[in-house]
């Protein structure tokens, strides 16, 4: 709609990944690089992980684009919801194999036979798991067995990993001992920094012949990171709604107040939670690093210290020692409203 007005060839902020749209911040590039290397090496592992909306499946989108399709077949598995018995069948019909009416033992047979006639033709099979924190264990561990598939010493099979942060809590399980040891490298993809948001934004303009109308000022960019954190997709959201109310009020400057209008505004929609990384919060700039909410990281640092004194006492207990005198309590860190100070 909002194209138009501006004389925009396309949609800049559409939501559904583009690779078309792919914004090389150093973040990603180093994801990319990390990615490229997996494919060269041709087997195990590679695992990226990065919060929702990050950019990740736009990245290996691009990956897929840049593939030598006569030498590496490549099948992309997006649902994840899956179980043991499952994943065999999703992954066969990923690379179109055919599927209907056929058993464990003969699809495992068929699929090896695939990557036989794969690998003997001078290719290699890559297959980019999506989502992949949804992976039961079992599914987990099927996957990994299926990397077992070898023609002499070389590896048939070779996988990504893609997912969102708690990927990693789960491969770092005593369950995945195995799989871990196959992981050649590992990435986690963090926001945008404030410089790159700007450069994100204009260059997802750029790409639909933007000529400066409407013009954004210096103080909105910041204000968009401080609004968004840096995450793409967010980014994205807001300033597909900002430009939307801004033709129709036909506007050719966007500054702070239409931000803040539009953030408003959605929140007034999809409720007060709604985009609410602009709160209090301590933040890192560099490539990689998370925001950490204070109140959050004192409740946590508050509980590991008791923990750890209730560990001491227990274990001098049982040395047949008495316990070291508790420290004085810590003041009550949350307000309280309405509390009158103890009389004697």
């Amino acid at each position: 709609m909002y194209e138009k007005y501006y004389h925009l060839t396309g949609k800049p902020f559409q939501l559904n990944p583009d690779p078309g749209f792919y914004f090389a911040s150093k973040g990603h590039n180093r994801a990319y690089s990390y990615l490229k290397y997996g494919v060269y090496q041709g087997e195990g592992f590679i695992v990226l992980t990065g919060e929702i909306g990050a950019g990740k499946t736009t990245m290996v989108r691009a990956l897929m684009n840049d593939l030598d399709s006569a030498q590496i077949v490549a099948a992309q598995l997006i649902s994840t919801q899956l179980e043991a018995d499952d994943l065999l069948h999703a992954v066969s019909a990923a690379f179109g194999l055919p599927i209907k009416g056929l058993s464990k033992a003969e699809m495992l047979d068929q699929f090896e036979q695939f990557l036989t006639r794969t690998t003997a033709a001078g290719k290699r099979a890559l297959l980019v798991v999506d989502e992949a924190q949804n992976l039961s264990p079992g599914a987990m561990e099927e996957l990994r067995m299926l990397s077992n598939f070898q023609l002499g010493t070389r590896a048939m099979l070779q996988s990504f990993l893609v997912g969102q942060p708690e990927l990693r809590e789960i491969l770092r399980a005593p369950t995945m001992t195995q799989l871990r040891q196959r992981v050649i490298a590992s990435y986690h993809l963090g926001p945008l920094a404030k410089d790159e948001t700007r450069a994100y934004v204009l260059h997802r303009l750029d790409r639909v012949g933007w000529k400066g109308d409407p013009s954004i000022s210096a103080k909105a960019f910041e204000r968009l990171f401080d609004i968004t954190g840096g995450v793409p997709r967010i980014i994205n959201a807001v300033c597909d709604r900002m430009f939307l109310r801004a033709s129709l009020d036909e506007k050719h400057a966007l500054d702070v107040p239409e931000v803040d209008d539009t953030i408003k505004e959605m929140r007034e929609e999809f409720g007060a939670d709604t985009l609410r990384l602009d709160q209090p919060h301590l933040r890192d700039d560099r490539i990689g690093a998370r925001p950490v909410a204070t109140a959050a990281l004192a409740v946590r640092l508050e509980r590991i210290e008791r923990s750890v004194a209730q560990a001491i006492d227990l274990l001098q207990q049982l040395a047949g020692q008495e316990p070291a005198p508790a420290k004085p309590a810590a003041p009550e860190r949350r307000p309280r409203f309405g509390a009158r100070p103890d009389r004697p």
